[in-house]
């Protein structure tokens, strides 16, 4: 899919999940009249087809073709269509690993759909990949740089909630980071956001299941965590947005 004319945005949310919402539509219009670029994930490969062509021609939303983690256990059988459609697409996610309780007992299979994801996209090469890592941050950086060795594609770390250390292992590896409100109400998350380097800084909301006001988020309040970014490292608003367009530049390249 060839994507259309772009046109500079205002705002990046990273990582959302637009077809969660009941006003699908309406809100990739919103996301182009708010100037909000917006890579919305797929949680599984099924759910492509219709994502990609309803932001079709939009200016500022790209989709991404995911097999969520969380899903692994019943949907692992469509990894044959994930690679079907990964030519289609330069955006991959929703991926990773989740070693929580409730998904644990699936975590060898994760792996090993993981691994083979991350091998399929260095293979096609230049792919951005939206990554999740809950409790398995030390494991998604192993298979990161086993898997996708530097340069042949772009991680972008979700949510990430590592220590300090993770965190410059991450950085070392080429790695980039989406930050959302939620995850500045943490005082230890504040603290390790504080301590990334600014041009690996991301925005992202993953609404709906973040609550701003309380209602989900959408892409548009993005904004806020802007606001709260600029404010936790000592910037205004106006530098903080401008960074993470000019990072959002360097991820995406020509």
């Amino acid at each position: 899919m060839t994507d259309p004319a772009p046109t500079r945005p205002k705002w990046v949310d990273l990582h959302c999940h637009l077809d969660l919402y009941q006003d699908h539509a309406a809100l990739i219009a919103e996301c182009d009249q708010d100037a909000v670029a917006t890579l919305t994930v797929t949680t599984t490969p099924k759910a492509w087809p219709r994502n990609r062509d309803m932001a079709a021609s939009s200016k500022h939303v790209r989709v991404a073709l995911g097999l969520h983690p969380q899903l692994v256990a019943e949907r692992a059988g469509e990894l044959p269509l994930f690679y079907h459609h990964l030519a289609e697409t330069r955006y991959v996610g929703e991926v990773g690993l989740d070693a929580g309780p409730r998904f644990y007992k699936s975590f060898e299979a994760q792996e090993r759909v993981f691994e083979s994801v991350l091998r399929a996209c260095a293979e096609q090469g230049g792919k951005i990949l939206t990554i999740h890592s809950v409790r398995a941050v030390s494991k998604v950086l192993a298979h990161i740089e086993r898997s996708l060795p530097g340069g042949s594609g772009r991680p972008v770390l979700h949510w990430f909630t590592g220590t300090p250390a993770e965190a410059r292992r991450a950085v070392d590896l080429g790695c980039y980071f989406s930050i959302n409100v939620e995850m500045l109400r943490s005082p230890k998350h504040r603290a390790m956001v504080a301590g990334l380097p600014g041009d690996r800084l991301l925005t992202e909301t993953d609404g709906p299941f973040v609550e701003i006001d309380g209602r989900p988020v959408r892409p548009s309040d993005v904004k806020q965590t802007v606001i709260e970014l600029a404010s936790l490292r000592q910037n205004s608003t106006e530098v903080m947005a401008r960074q993470i367009i000019s990072n959002l530049a360097t991820l995406v390249g020509p």
